[in-house]
């Protein structure tokens, strides 16, 4: 695997949670509004990411996430994107939740340590903006 190039990021500007429905669930009416939506299924949970403050209080999730959006959109070949931001990442002692779409990845950080996080990922010869 060759080196990879350094990579753009950019902060989006609203707090995500992770949230953990039944399999069964059918997709929620209250996540119609979400400029961030990912769903994933599995025999054993439903599991969601959107908006923090769209989720009734009733819902079981993980609140207090931050995103940062991979510039892409990123070729299927790409190899070591994901490695690259997330070997500092670790490094720093920040833990993640990852995500990626047909279009590039995003990498979720408790917003508490988002700013540890920039400065890492900047130590690291990537450019992150603020949106």
């Amino acid at each position: 695997m060759g080196e990879v190039p350094p990579i753009s990021l950019n902060v989006l500007p609203y707090w995500l949670a992770v949230c953990r429905l039944p399999p069964e669930s059918p997709l929620p009416a209250w996540t119609s509004g979400s400029r961030f939506l990912s769903l994933t299924v599995t025999a054993e949970e439903l599991s969601l990411v959107c908006e923090e403050s769209l989720i009734p209080p009733d819902i079981p999730r993980e609140s207090g996430w931050r995103a940062l959006k991979v510039d892409g959109p990123l070729a299927f070949e790409l190899t070591g994107v994901l490695s690259s931001l997330l070997s500092p990442l670790a490094q720093a002692g920040i833990s993640i939740f990852a995500l990626s779409t047909f279009d590039t990845d995003y990498i979720l950080v408790k917003a508490a340590c988002l700013n540890q996080a920039v400065e890492a990922l900047r130590r690291a010869g990537h450019q992150v903006n603020s949106c």
